[in-house]
């Protein structure tokens, strides 16, 4: 295990939006959606603790998250956890060999054309291990009230 530390200059922000102004770029794996939904679901109301959703910070187009964001979605929150990062940063990567780049990402999602499901593999560069980490690692625990969905 070791610490992880990035330029902190490419969060720029951390908060809860509106699920509507959130926009997917790939597709979903049903069945895994759905393991997600009853395992939010198994709180019954309750809090629950959840990684937030990762967004470019000008498009709103989803980095990291498609399954937390269709889950929380479906079961009706209409604000939802975002990490928003400044997506034209060269600490950014679609995946080690980059076959899709990240304008071509928010365009498809703009457009509503979907990618398959993991078709990108978001890396971020980590300036403590020297190497290209899972992007997940730069999102945020938010805790949310099963009873503030709708």
């Amino acid at each position: 295990m070791h610490l992880i530390e990035f330029d902190k200059s490419i969060i720029k922000g951390v908060k809860l939006i509106n699920v509507e102004k959130i926009i997917p770029h790939e597709q979903i794996i049903e069945k895994k959606a759905d393991k997600l939904i009853k395992y939010i679901e198994s709180f019954n109301n309750d809090d629950i603790i959840i990684s937030s959703i990762l967004c470019c910070s000008k498009s709103f187009v989803i980095i990291d998250g498609h399954h937390r964001y269709f889950a929380l979605q479906k079961l009706g929150y209409k604000q939802i956890p975002v990490t928003l990062l400044d997506y034209d940063s060269d600490q950014i990567k679609t995946d080690h060999e980059e076959k899709i780049i990240k304008n071509q990402i928010v365009e498809y999602g703009i457009a509503g054309n979907l990618l398959t499901p993991k078709s990108t593999r978001h890396l971020f560069y980590s300036l403590s291990s020297k190497n290209w980490e899972p992007i997940i690692l730069l999102s945020c625990l938010f805790k949310l009230k099963g009873s503030e969905k709708i």
